[in-house]
């Protein structure tokens, strides 16, 4: 809703893996395919199989994002290989036969071949050793440096924090294993024959320790750590359960292993793995700061076992060895770690496991190896004194305050997120257990909130109103409380296009306030900022400035410099800086809005589309197309990762695209991209919305310009029909429309129409717009444009110098 700072984490720069096996011909129920299969999906989550070349083909090019393991028969693997050898998606190629020594010499071609395998043994542990050195690799870690900002702080240790502590606040029991086993029936099964018997496999997770379940390197263990890299909330939520377990499992080891004296003098644990050269630079700019491992991390007392991780990675030219040499003081930390020698899967490793997220502060990085990449970085587990890491988690906790306790507080961490469908199941669960008004109160905002964000708006006026009654209905009414249920109801009414209905409730939000708040408080500036943003959408641009300027100066009293809410101040007021025409300025605020975003979110962040989306359109503006382009493409594939496929805000995206298009003069994409916006717009908003109002105008201008101009007026009347029943007479959208469909009326030699309609237009553009305004040009030229083909040419004559008093 307004005013909410809700960030969606970003993918980890290490991407998923996807399994392929293509084969001459695949038999789905022969036994042996079936064990197969069963076997590898022991490690990977699933193996997509097929028979057909050009399918297979074709599902590696749509899998760019992804780490493609491939598997081939002989029969197909020699006559494919070079076809999608150099494809950078593909990683790693298994060739799987019946006589190794015939494809011995093409298979050496290539690095990314890993070995020709005669039997399923050999190929599971080739693919299993290769997925492990990728898991290794792809652990999720953040980094601090001691020069920067808190603010700038990467979101993935953030949010890590943050669903620990949340999670260690809820009981889980055997049902919530129930339904994890339901989801994921193979996660949790010991063998490789699933089980049906749901009470069994509880059972047997029940019957082992969290710790030996973990270390035994299948799909749960995958699960989770992918689940930590990418934040994804709808599996950390249905494993709460297992990483409560094994944090405690931790825990208890680390207090007994303290009593039994296992431990009581520093020592030295290590860690082998890859990393990328980006972040290897980025662990170099951070010597002397923090650093966090965010999962369950896993380290040896073993240096020649760690060495061997980071030797194996040194020679992919991507990536940059790293032995990580780690000190830890028992006595100095409260960090829960432990010797697990005894109750992991594999006890050869001497194996120290420590809670997730670690922080550790990085004191030397040192090369030792000159042949190949191989660095050694010294770290120390931070202690319980160490005022930098106090200051950061009493950051994390103040920016991300979330009210109630449980499930409640894990509700608004998934809506943080953008992970509103599981925010949802879990208030809906929590309406249906309380009686309590507060509490009611709280969830009824929350609910509305996802609503709200997944474009469902009349249920979340809905929910708006429920939770505004008993704010009312209190005896001792929360002014707080009040005024956000207003402020939400006008936020919604704002996104439907009710432009009035919207000023209304912001109205009465700032009343409330005005009367329970000193001046300068945050909330007020919330207010001042919906409603700046009301009376711009309404072109009232004026006091839109005023508003949104007294925003400003809140935020920046209040908050650092480089705030996310900051971001979204300039992002305002740089948009009616768009709308007057003042084109520098805008882009000023608008790239001031991005370099914030750029540090302090995620990069798929959906500030960040907007951001992109906006200083395309200053660009479009100011006629640098191929630019425009650049950013509206940037804006439109963060938005396709985001939202659902029919979202409004998707639309906005293929209308911008569109318009490039448009001015470059390929009308056809234009046209298709300006369809697609039309589309989303019919299956997701109401009949009379303004954006429909945009969508039409912009087909009809397509159509304009390809001298189709019964097409164009049909669809510039529907546009028009909206504009004139949701804008004010005045509303500068009008005279845009007027002002085209005087353009049609010109072409057509229809030239008393066109005079109408360009006087029109005229005439809100002189209310509405500074004198010297590009627009008033274009229209002062083509009114006099009009009244020489009229033959008038005094007057043609008259306009023709206004557009060159302009233009001078």
């Amino acid at each position: 809703m307004k005013g909410d700072n809700s960030r969606l984490i970003a993918v980890h720069k290490m991407p998923s893996v996807v399994t392929i096996w293509l084969h001459d011909s695949v038999d789905h129920n022969n036994k042996d395919f079936q064990y197969t299969i069963s076997q590898l999906e022991r490690i990977v989550s699933h193996v997509n199989t097929f028979t057909d070349n050009d399918e297979c083909v074709e599902f590696i090019l749509n899998s760019s994002q992804n780490k493609v393991y491939i598997i081939l028969s002989d029969l197909v693997g020699r006559y494919l290989v070079p076809c999608i050898h150099d494809m950078p998606q593909v990683d790693s190629i298994f060739i799987f036969c019946e006589n190794q020594r015939r494809h011995k010499t093409w298979t050496t071609i290539s690095t990314k071949i890993k070995g020709v395998f005669i039997d399923i043994k050999s190929l599971y542990e080739a693919v299993k050793n290769i997925f492990n050195r990728y898991e290794q690799n792809a652990m999720p870690m953040s980094f601090l440096a001691s020069e920067r900002r808190l603010d700038q702080l990467n979101p993935s240790f953030m949010y890590t924090q943050l669903f620990k502590e949340v999670l260690l606040t809820i009981n889980f029991g055997d049902e919530h294993i129930k339904q994890f086993i339901h989801d994921y029936p193979t996660a949790l099964a010991i063998n490789s024959k699933q089980s049906s018997d749901v009470d069994q496999l509880v059972n047997d997770y029940l019957a082992n320790e969290p710790i030996w379940w973990y270390t035994r390197g299948t799909i749960l263990h995958s699960m989770l750590n992918r689940a930590l890299r990418v934040i994804d909330g709808e599996i950390l939520v249905r494993m709460g359960f297992f990483i409560t377990d094994l944090h405690r499992h931790i825990e208890q080891l680390h207090r007994e292993q303290i009593i039994n004296t296992s431990f009581s003098n520093i020592f030295t644990v290590y860690r082998g793995q890859g990393l990328s050269r980006e972040d290897f630079e980025e662990l170099s700019k951070t010597k002397g700061g923090l650093m966090s491992f965010n999962y369950f991390l896993s380290t040896s007392t073993k240096r020649d076992f760690a060495y061997h991780y980071a030797d194996s990675n040194a020679y992919n030219p991507d990536l940059v060895g790293i032995l990580f040499n780690i000190q830890v003081d028992p006595t100095q930390t409260s960090t829960p770690f432990a010797f697990i020698e005894n109750v992991s899967n594999f006890s050869v490793e001497a194996e120290v496991l420590f809670t997730m997220p670690s922080v550790f502060r990085i004191h030397e990085i040192k090369p030792l190896c000159t042949d190949h990449p191989i660095y050694e970085v010294n770290i120390l587990l931070t202690s319980d004194v160490d005022k930098e890491l106090s200051t950061l988690t009493h950051y994390i906790r103040q920016e991300n305050y979330l009210d109630g306790d449980g499930w409640s507080r894990l509700g608004q961490l998934l809506i943080k997120l953008s992970q509103n469908q599981k925010a949802e199941e879990i208030y809906n669960v929590l309406l249906s257990q309380t009686s309590n008004d507060n509490d009611k109160w709280l969830i009824y905002y929350q609910l509305a909130t996802v609503q709200d964000h997944q474009g469902a708006y009349l249920k979340a006026i809905e929910l708006c109103q429920r939770a505004v009654e008993i704010c009312e209905k209190s005896f001792s009414p929360n002014p707080s409380h009040l005024a956000t249920s207003y402020n939400n109801i006008g936020g919604v009414y704002e996104h439907m296009g009710e432009y009035q209905k919207a000023l209304e409730y912001y109205e009465k939000a700032l009343s409330v306030e005005l009367k329970s708040l000193p001046t300068n408080h945050p909330d007020m500036a919330t207010s001042y900022n919906n409603i700046g943003l009301v009376y711009h959408y309404m072109g009232d641009y004026p006091k839109a400035v005023l508003y949104l300027q007294s925003t400003i100066s809140i935020w920046e009293h209040s908050l650092p410099a480089n705030h996310p809410v900051l971001a979204t101040s300039y992002t305002n007021i740089g948009s009616v800086y768009t709308q007057t025409g003042e084109y520098p300025k805008a882009l000023r605020y608008f790239q001031s809005a991005l370099s914030i975003q750029q540090q302090s979110l995620p990069v798929n962040h959906p500030d960040l589309a907007t951001s992109f989306s906006n200083i395309g359109l200053i660009y479009k503006n100011m006629g640098d197309y191929p630019e425009a382009l650049i950013y509206f493409e940037k804006a439109l594939l963060i938005h396709e990762q985001a939202f659902p496929a029919n979202h409004p805000h998707l639309a906005t995206f293929y209308n911008n695209i569109g318009s490039v298009y448009s001015r470059t003069g390929e009308y056809q994409k234009a046209l298709e991209h300006y369809e697609k916006a039309l589309s989303i717009d019919q299956q997701s908003l109401p009949a009379s919305h303004p954006h429909l109002a945009t969508s039409y105008s912009n087909i009809s201008l397509v159509y304009h310009h390809m001298s189709d101009y019964q097409e164009a007026l049909k669809y510039y009347e529907k546009a028009l029909s909206i504009r004139q029943q949701s804008l004010p007479a005045n509303h500068p959208d009008l005279a845009a429309l007027y002002h085209n469909i005087g353009g049609v009326y010109s072409n057509i030699r229809d030239h008393s129409k066109a005079l109408e309609y360009y006087r029109k237009a005229l005439s809100i553009w002189k209310q509405s717009l500074p004198a010297n305004h590009p627009h008033l040009a274009t229209s002062y030229i083509n009114i006099g444009v009009v009244y020489k083909n009229m033959g008038d040419y005094t007057k043609a004559l008259e306009y023709c110098h206004k557009f060159f008093s302009i233009r001078q």
